[in-house]
């Protein structure tokens, strides 16, 4: 539904009915926006946001089933066009850095003045970036602790030990059977790790996941 003229169009994601409806009547007297879908969690804002293809979703980090961040990176990956501005009730480094690893465009509280996130609605929406001043103060913290990580290594942070070896592994391109002989493994436990190695990067075949370990591999620090 990417507009090709001056209209926004606006999907709006947050599981407190009275939040969404506040945007909405916000929204009213600012005819850029029209407001297409809503959604309560974050399984409910992908799937709407694949249906509808909106230049703008609004989303809370933190919802029911499917987090905000989760589903921001889902929806940016299915529709690069689509923009996406972060809403949060209290500050939080690590959300602001999450929410930016996983391609979203803003992040603002929802304590802001109506005026400044409608502005941020509109900046975000056209394609640009924006932070609150909080955010930018957290984002700043945070490069200077050194905590900025690639999404691929915040990813990788759920597996464990034998899980990452395996991970390695495929992107060497052994079989499971090859595998299982390096690791003294059965093929059956093999194949057992790598069903949980897709489900918890979030991929569905074996190649995304030799992709992903070779994407974390190219961003590691050299050692020379």
């Amino acid at each position: 539904m990417t507009s090709t003229s001056d209209t926004i169009h606006v999907l709006l994601a947050d599981d407190h009915d009275i939040v969404r409806g506040g945007l909405k009547a916000a929204l009213r007297s600012h005819p850029e926006f029209n407001v297409v879908g809503e959604a309560r969690d974050g399984n409910e804002a992908i799937k709407e946001a694949r249906r509808l293809k909106p230049d703008l979703v609004v989303m809370d980090v933190r919802m029911p089933r499917v987090s905000g961040i989760e589903a921001c990176r889902e929806i940016r990956s299915d529709l690069p066009e689509t923009n996406v501005l972060m809403l949060t009730s209290y500050a939080d480094e690590r959300a602001v850095l999450s929410a930016i690893v996983a391609g979203a465009s803003g992040f603002m509280l929802k304590e802001v003045q109506t005026a400044e996130l409608i502005e941020a609605m509109r900046t975000v929406g056209r394609g640009g970036k924006t932070l609150d001043a909080t955010s930018s103060a957290a984002v700043i913290e945070q490069i200077r602790k050194g905590n900025v990580i690639s999404e691929e290594d915040r990813l990788a942070q759920q597996l464990t030990e034998r899980e990452l070896r395996i991970l390695d592994l495929i992107a060497d391109g052994l079989t499971n059977r090859e595998i299982g002989e390096e690791l003294y493994l059965s093929e059956k436990t093999v194949k057992h790790h790598v069903s949980d190695i897709l489900s918890k990067l979030g991929l569905t075949r074996r190649v995304e996941a030799a992709a992903f370990a070779i994407r974390r591999a190219a961003k590691r620090p050299s050692d020379s």
